[in-house]
């Protein structure tokens, strides 16, 4: 059996007003969260992302910037989810990055991963996530986006 890496990303895929999108997991229905995915030997942290984005979504990464936090959570992995990584590991460290869409867009959702997709307000999609650290990060998506933006705008 080949292991999961216990280092992931978090991608917190938005449109300049702030609508977030999250998808539904399938081996969890009920359970929303932002694209998030763990790393595959050899990637760098951004590729993960891009590649994530890329099989979660069928968004094109490379069209839009991908902006790295360089913020990092630990937690503990849930029990159930356990068996996915090897003996032993029992946290993983999360990487934080966020990626602007000019507009809430059409998604492909994995079907083995996700059941469906919803684009809602920040405020709406940090209540929502079941994760702790997702419902971090959308949070303090509005200081991210307004600290990036020129003072003209």
């Amino acid at each position: 059996m080949v292991y999961k890496i216990p280092i992931s990303v978090l991608v917190v895929i938005h449109t300049p007003e702030l609508h977030v999108l999250l998808l539904e997991r399938a081996d969890r229905p009920g359970f929303w969260q932002s694209v998030t995915g763990s790393q595959d030997a050899g990637e760098t942290l951004p590729q993960t992302a891009q590649r994530e984005i890329g099989e979660e979504t069928g968004l094109d990464a490379g069209r839009y910037e991908l902006v790295d936090w360089h913020k990092q959570n630990q937690f503990e992995i849930y029990r159930h989810w356990r068996s996915r990584y090897a003996p032993g590991v029992m946290h993983n460290t999360e990487h934080v990055f966020s990626l602007q869409v000019p507009l809430p867009l059409p998604v492909t959702v994995a079907a083995r991963e996700h059941l469906q997709y919803v684009w809602l307000p920040w405020r709406e999609a940090a209540d929502k996530v079941f994760s702790w650290s997702n419902a971090d990060a959308i949070r303090e998506l509005p200081e991210r986006v307004l600290a990036g933006r020129s003072p003209a705008l």
